[in-house]
């Protein structure tokens, strides 16, 4: 196998997947190393899918002005990935005096921003925007958006691989040398791997790479924060994304309308010290829809289906103040390594920003040829239930597999989870096939189609029963037959 990269990534979560596919714009020959199973398990997988105007960010910071350019972009985005973005706005509602001017002053931020279309609206205009909403007037940004995190860090890493990125995921990073001849040699579980460039796009893992990379000195904190989605018969309550009135370091806990018709409370903000563990205790589900059933409502046990939570990783000072995004190169501890730090919210939405501001710092160092042969278009599923009925009869006609329904609750078909299955990335987990196709994602969670998704992938890719893992290494989805179980015990009795 050949190890040796012009430049290598740590991280294949959004912003790492976005790098992978603007280095791929150049004569460059580039490999991603991810820890997980997938691109999106972790942070990019695990937030609101908002896409931000800009507003609530510092004059000046990074975060502010790669949000701004990231949300201008996503349409193309959208159109040139065919991944799922709505811009259908947001707003933040307030009730008293000190809300109004918490609001008059985050307008003004964002204005400086370059957010554009800001404007506070009275209660009547709040309420034709969002008839079940409760609040005496709001802040109304109408190119805020939202989009499908999982779809959009899939897209990302897929035209990445399609324009000749490698990708090698379960590689976790152990280690990290430089060597005389300025070449980097990257350790992992599954051997090493050598690269003139290195970049630091690890999300929750970005300060210990940096510490790998001689780099010390950040502290990166954890932020959790818990959802519950509800049911997709919510969804024509809410058109748009409803937030209280922000506070300096939090947005609040908000309710939020999905891409595809569900809508999500949360977040929560809570610091942790453990990355890895993702549960939600009862309090803070209860906590949660109390909270924002004073701005919506609607809010019923009934329609709960399942609950999450993601983590940000916040780069802070001494003081536990939150900084704004790092990307820089070292040249007196690091040459050639691009080190990400701190990449939180807004970095779904500036993921493209984000990935061009650290290449032109490659391009100060060294000259870029284009890639004359680079293709900035994905081609996604298709989506059998969303077409009409003629493209339905169609496509029955060309390929009867979609013909048949394996996923009722989402009405994903044969056809969608084959394509799944044979995915780009080489992706096999029930996960991975879950947020390629949204099987599983519907009310029922699985509780019809996940076996049979499971029984389809041991089929199509010669796994045993035994082999086939729901997320991450360790997850078998079964570990034996029961009847054989049985007969083990019958001989021990």
């Amino acid at each position: 196998m050949e190890r040796q990269y012009d430049v290598l990534i740590i991280g294949g979560g959004v912003v790492g997947s976005a790098i992978a596919r603007e280095m791929s714009r150049y004569q460059l020959k580039i490999g991603v190393l991810e820890k997980n199973l997938d691109v999106c398990y972790e942070t990019s997988g695990r937030n609101s899918g908002v896409v931000h105007g800009g507003f609530a960010y510092d004059c000046g910071s990074l975060k502010a002005r790669l949000c701004v350019e990231g949300n201008q972009m996503m349409d193309q985005l959208s159109k040139e990935l065919g991944f799922r973005f709505i811009r259908c706005g947001k707003v933040l509602v307030g009730n008293t005096k000190e809300d109004m001017e918490t609001l008059e002053r985050t307008l003004k931020q964002g204005e400086k921003n370059g957010t554009k279309g800001l404007v506070i609206i009275d209660k009547e205009e709040l309420h034709r925007l969002v008839p079940a909403v409760v609040g005496e007037f709001a802040m109304f940004s109408p190119n805020s958006g939202i989009v499908d995190p999982f779809n959009y860090t899939i897209a990302l890493a897929e035209n990445a691989h399609d324009n000749g990125v490698d990708y090698y995921l379960d590689h976790e990073v152990t280690g990290i040398k430089r060597g005389q001849d300025g070449i980097y040699a990257i350790e992992t579980p599954k051997g090493t791997f050598y690269t003139r460039w290195v970049v630091n796009s690890a999300g929750l893992g970005c300060g210990k790479i940096s510490d790998m990379l001689g780099i010390r000195g950040y502290k990166v904190i954890g932020s959790k924060g818990d959802y519950i989605i509800l049911d997709k018969r919510t969804g024509p309550l809410l058109p748009m994304p409803v937030y209280p009135v922000p506070s300096n370091t939090y947005m609040g806990i908000h309710v939020t309308n999905t891409t595809d018709g569900n809508v999500i409370i949360g977040p929560n903000a809570e610091t942790v010290t453990d990355f890895s563990y993702y549960g939600v205790p009862q309090r803070n589900m209860d906590y949660l829809a109390e909270s924002a059933s004073k701005l919506w409502p609607c809010i019923r046990k009934g329609n709960y289906i399942r609950n999450y939570s993601g983590i940000l990783p916040k780069w802070v000072d001494d003081e536990g103040v939150i900084q704004d995004f790092k990307i820089e190169i070292r040249d007196d501890l690091a040459p050639c390594a691009i080190n990400l730090v701190g990449i939180e919210s807004p970095g779904l939405t500036a993921a493209v920003p984000i990935a061009r501001y650290a290449i032109s710092l490659m391009k100060e160092r060294e000259e870029l040829k284009p890639n004359l042969d680079f293709n900035p278009v994905r081609t996604g599923i298709i989506r059998f239930a969303e077409q009409t009925k003629e493209e339905q009869a169609r496509l029955i006609q060309e390929n009867p597999d979609y013909g048949e329904v394996i996923c009722r609750c989402e009405k994903v078909t044969k056809a969608e989870l084959l394509q799944a299955i044979h995915n780009p990335l080489g992706v096999d987990t029930m996960v991975g096939i879950k947020y390629r196709t949204r099987a599983m994602m519907g009310r029922c969670q699985g509780g019809y189609c996940q076996m049979r998704m499971e029984h389809m992938i041991e089929e199509e890719l010669g796994k045993k029963e035994t082999q086939v893992q729901y997320a991450r290494q360790g997850s078998q989805v079964l570990f034996g037959k029961v009847r054989e179980a049985e007969e083990i015990c019958q001989e021990v009795q």
